[in-house]
C-alpha cells in the first residue's frame, strides 16, 4: 500500500454521516492543511457568501455528542500524516460547537486557503468522498435490511417485556389443560410430540440453551421454522449453532435479555409456559402449562 492510499483510507474513517450527508469536522480538516481549527473556520467566517449550509452548518449539542461517541477515544490516531506532506497536525481549544463541511465545502474550503498543501489534501479528501459515496451506494439495500432487522428485534423485546410483565402481575392465567401437573413424565417424548405437532413455526424462548436444544428441535418436520431467544449467546452454542445448521434446516438463535421464564410458542397459536430450561429435559421433573388466548395473541404480534 503506498503513502496516498494509507491516507486516503484514513481519511475516510474521518468521514461521518449527519443528516443523512457525507461530512468531515472542521479539526480534522485543519490537521489535514496544517492549520488551527480557527483557521479554518475565521477563512470561511471570511466568505460566508461561498458557504451555504449545504457546503458547511454548524452541530447540534445532540449531533455533536453522538458524533463524539462514534469518534471515541481515538485520538491518538488523528497524527498520521508522513512527512513527505510536509503536514503539522496543530491542536486548539475550542469552546463552540464544530462546524462541519461536506464534499462541496472541502473544494470551496481549498480554493479560499490557496495553499499548495491544501490543494494536495483536498484531492484526496475529494477521492475519499468519491469511495466512500460507492460503498454507501454499493450498500444501500444491506444497510437498509440491517436497520430493519434492529428495529424488528427492539420492538420484538418490547412486546416480550409486555408479557412478562403481564405475568409477573397476574394479568394473564394459565388455561385449564395443565400438563402432567405434579407427575413424573418422560419430559423429552412430550416435547418432542410437541415439536412434531408444528405445522408453521417454532419460538423457543430460553436463557440457558445447549446443543441438546438444538437436537431437539431437528424433530420438526421439513419447512418449519425455528427460532430461538436466549440470553446471551455463548462461543460455544454459536459453534454448535453453525455445525447444526450446516447439516440441518437452519435454526436463528437472537439475543434477548427481558426474558426470565421459558416459552414454547408453536405456529404463533400454542404457547406453552416451561417449567424449566429445556436443556434439563431428562434430568428434572417440570411441568408445561398451555397459556390463555390473550397471551397467544400478544405474543403473536411478533
Amino acid at each position: 500500500m503506498n503513502k496516498s492510499t494509507e491516507i486516503s483510507n484514513k481519511i475516510e474513517n474521518r468521514i461521518f454521516t449527519i443528516r443523512g450527508i457525507q461530512v468531515m469536522l472542521d479539526n480534522h480538516l485543519g490537521e489535514l492543511y496544517g492549520v488551527e481549527t480557527k483557521i479554518i473556520n475565521k477563512a470561511t467566517n471570511r466568505n460566508l457568501e461561498r458557504f451555504p449550509t449545504s457546503f458547511r452548518f454548524q452541530l447540534t449539542e445532540e449531533e455533536d455528542e453522538n458524533l463524539r461517541f462514534q469518534i471515541g477515544t481515538s485520538n491518538s490516531e488523528n497524527s498520521f500524516f508522513p512527512q513527505n506532506l510536509n503536514i503539522t497536525p496543530k491542536h486548539g481549544g475550542r469552546r463552540y460547537l464544530p462546524y462541519v463541511f461536506t464534499e462541496q465545502g472541502v473544494a470551496m474550503l481549498s480554493a479560499i486557503l490557496r495553499s499548495e498543501t491544501a490543494m494536495r489534501v483536498s484531492i484526496l479528501i475529494m477521492d475519499a468522498f468519491v469511495e466512500m459515496r460507492k460503498v454507501l451506494n454499493q450498500h444501500a439495500g444491506m444497510f437498509q435490511r440491517l436497520d430493519k432487522v434492529e428495529n424488528k428485534l427492539l420492538e420484538n423485546d418490547n412486546k416480550f417485556e409486555q408479557v412478562f410483565k403481564a405475568l409477573e402481575n397476574r394479568e394473564l392465567n394459565a388455561g385449564s389443560g395443565l400438563f402432567f401437573d405434579g407427575q413424573v413424565f418422560d419430559a423429552w417424548t412430550f416435547v418432542s410430540d410437541l415439536v412434531r405437532s408444528a405445522k408453521s413455526s417454532l419460538i423457543l424462548i430460553d436463557n440457558y440453551v445447549d446443543d441438546s436444544v438444538l437436537k431437539l428441535l431437528t424433530k420438526r418436520d421439513s419447512g418449519i421454522t425455528a427460532t430461538i431467544y436466549t440470553k446471551t449467546t455463548s462461543k460455544q452454542l454459536a459453534t454448535d449453532l453453525l455445525k447444526h445448521n450446516s447439516q440441518y434446516a437452519e435454526i436463528e438463535i437472537h439475543e434477548m435479555t427481558v426474558a426470565h421464564d421459558r416459552f414454547l410458542i408453536i405456529d404463533r397459536t400454542e404457547l406453552y409456559h416451561i417449567g424449566a430450561s429445556l436443556k434439563d429435559l431428562e434430568k428434572k421433573c417440570f411441568a408445561f402449562s398451555k397459556m390463555d388466548e390473550k397471551v397467544v395473541n400478544l405474543l403473536n404480534l411478533l
